[in-house]
């Protein structure tokens, strides 16, 4: 069984771990038995020799020669990852975003239950998004401990997020999916990835305004 490593690697390994999951799910499908780092390499446009390093954190999985065993490897990443339970999930903000996690039903195949959506507008409470209900705002410290949840998504205002950190961390939540657009100051134990959209676009902006002999600034 492959371990589940507690000191400090990239995070972006574990971001390519999940690549890697689903990359071995779409040939499990199709039948292929073994794969080698080359050719997984090749369909997700990264080296094999990344793959193999982020692998080696930890276990050896594959046989030289032979590859990685697809089946044996997809069960070792979903412990890794920590897909081999079921995770309840909470939501705070009904707005756009909200309600797009909300209906993102790939989200219950990965095993993250939306348990409840929490929201201070009237006019949201009492209704349901995706068969989730929307709860009052107040709600939230009573509905995480009553139901031990440990994950969290925020979905609100830059100006009402450090709050609503501060809350869920104050219930219980030790893992934090934050999409509003500032970063929110939290304790070490406290897990917390932030999700901002407009970077991504700024990014994408800044590759189509230079020509390729001028790129040389996201280099270095």
């Amino acid at each position: 069984m492959a371990r589940r490593k507690k000191y400090k690697f990239p995070k972006t390994t574990i971001e390519r771990l999940s690549y890697y999951f689903r990359a071995l799910e779409d040939l499990s499908k199709r039948g292929i038995d073994t794969v080698s780092s080359e050719a997984l390499g090749g369909k997700l446009n990264i080296k094999s020799s990344q793959i193999r390093k982020d692998l080696s954190y930890f276990g050896d999985f594959g046989k030289r020669g032979m590859g990685y065993d697809v089946k044996y490897l997809l069960k070792e990443l979903k412990y890794i990852l920590g897909l081999d339970r079921e995770w309840s999930v909470v939501i705070v903000g009904a707005g756009h975003i909200g309600a797009a996690m909300a209906n993102y039903d790939s989200f219950g195949k990965r095993g993250f239950n939306i348990a409840a959506i929490f929201d201070n507008d009237e006019k949201k409470i009492g209704k349901e998004i995706n068969g989730t209900p929307v709860l009052p705002y107040d709600n939230l410290d009573d509905f995480v401990k009553q139901n031990k949840i440990e994950m969290a998504i925020i979905a609100v205002p830059a100006a009402a997020a450090q709050a609503v950190a501060d809350k869920l961390v104050e219930s219980g939540v030790t893992a934090i999916l934050n999409f509003a657009p500032v970063a929110v100051q939290l304790d070490e134990n406290v897990r917390c990835l932030s999700v901002d959209l407009t970077t991504k676009l700024e990014a994408l902006a800044y590759y189509m305004s230079y020509s390729q002999d001028k790129l040389w600034k996201i280099y270095s």
